[in-house]
């Protein structure tokens, strides 16, 4: 699984993509399937930042948890129904970080933690990667 924004897909919150000049090279040699939790929660593109407070999702107009967990369950779904070994997720979202996310103050604050999606995949055994690391899984 990689996020689809990772592959050029404009469903970033500001409506824009972080297409991987690797990501290419990684579909050469696994089958890759894109997602974007935040489209699959029900979240539309562009939407206001979002950044996680703990264990909620908030924007400054409110809370959005129920979508990033409800997008959260969807991405499993489909890992589950293609078999995924493996996620490699954008990092410092609140849904798809690992290891460090925004703080929820909305300052540029990064805090140890992982996204919605990514701690959910992780929970159930399913091994989560940043996009950092797709050169080193190209080895």
């Amino acid at each position: 699984m990689i996020s689809a924004c990772l592959l050029g897909v404009c469903c970033r919150y500001d409506g824009a993509s972080k297409a991987h000049p690797l990501a290419p090279a990684l579909a050469e040699r696994h089958r890759l399937v894109p997602v974007c939790p935040e489209q699959l929660g029900g979240l539309p593109t562009p939407r206001p930042p979002a950044e996680r407070r703990g264990d909620r999702v908030v924007t400054r107009n409110g809370d959005v948890t129920e979508q990033y967990r409800r997008g959260a369950e969807e991405a499993l779904k489909l890992c589950k129904l293609f078999d995924c070994e493996a996620a490699v997720l954008k990092e410092r979202s609140p849904s798809c970080g690992r290891g460090a996310i925004y703080d929820g103050t909305f300052t540029g604050t990064l805090t140890p933690g992982d996204g919605v999606t990514a701690a959910l995949l992780e929970a159930h055994g399913i091994p989560v990667y940043g996009e950092s690391q797709i050169g080193e899984l190209l080895k």
